[in-house]
C-alpha cells in the first residue's frame, strides 16, 4: 500500500482556494451592486422627487439596495421632498415601514401576501425589484397609495437601467 499523505496538503490547499474563490466572487458581486447603488442613489431619489412634484405631493422618498438573495443587510438613502411630517403622520416612519415589509416579503408594499407584522401597516406605495446582485427598493410616502407608487416607480425604473 502506497503512502498518499504527501498529497493531503495539496488537496487541502485546493479546497481552501475553491472555497475562497466562491466566497470572494459573491463579495465582488455585492460590492459592485453597492457601488452601482451609491453612484446612482441620488439620481433615483431625484427621479422620485420629480414624480412626486409632478403629482403635486410632498413627503419622503427612500431607496434601498439589499445585496444577495436574502435580507441580511441593506444600504439606503432618504430624501425629504417638501415635508417629513403631515398632520399626525411621520412620513419617514411610514416610508420605512413600507421598506421593512418589502425586505421581508420580496413583494411590493401592501401586497397582502400575508397579514402585516408588528411595525408594518400594509401601506402601498413601495416597489421592490430583483436585480442581478440583490434587490432594489424604491418608496415614497406622502400622497395617496396610487400616487406614492407612481412616484416610487420613477426611482425603480431608473435603477433597473443601471443594474442591467
Amino acid at each position: 500500500m502506497k503512502n498518499y499523505w504527501f498529497a493531503l496538503p495539496g488537496l487541502l490547499l485546493c479546497i481552501l482556494l475553491f472555497s475562497f474563490t466562491s466566497k470572494h466572487g459573491q463579495k465582488i458581486v455585492n460590492i459592485n451592486g453597492e457601488k452601482i447603488f451609491l453612484k446612482h442613489a441620488d439620481d433615483a431619489l431625484a427621479a422620485i422627487e420629480q414624480g412626486a412634484l409632478k403629482l403635486s405631493i410632498k413627503g419622503v422618498a427612500i431607496v434601498v439596495f439589499i445585496p444577495g438573495d436574502s435580507t441580511r443587510s441593506w444600504v439606503s438613502k432618504m430624501k425629504v421632498v417638501g415635508l417629513m411630517k403631515k398632520g399626525s403622520s411621520n412620513l419617514l416612519g411610514v416610508a420605512s415601514t413600507k421598506a421593512a415589509e418589502m425586505a421581508d416579503t420580496y413583494q411590493d408594499s401592501g401586497s397582502g401576501i400575508r397579514p402585516p407584522l408588528k411595525g408594518e401597516y400594509g401601506y402601498k406605495g413601495g416597489l421592490i425589484r430583483k436585480v442581478g446582485s440583490g434587490y432594489i427598493i424604491a418608496v415614497f410616502s406622502g400622497g395617496s397609495p396610487d400616487q406614492d407608487k407612481e412616484a416610487a416607480n420613477n426611482g425603480a425604473e431608473l435603477f433597473s437601467i443601471y443594474f442591467k
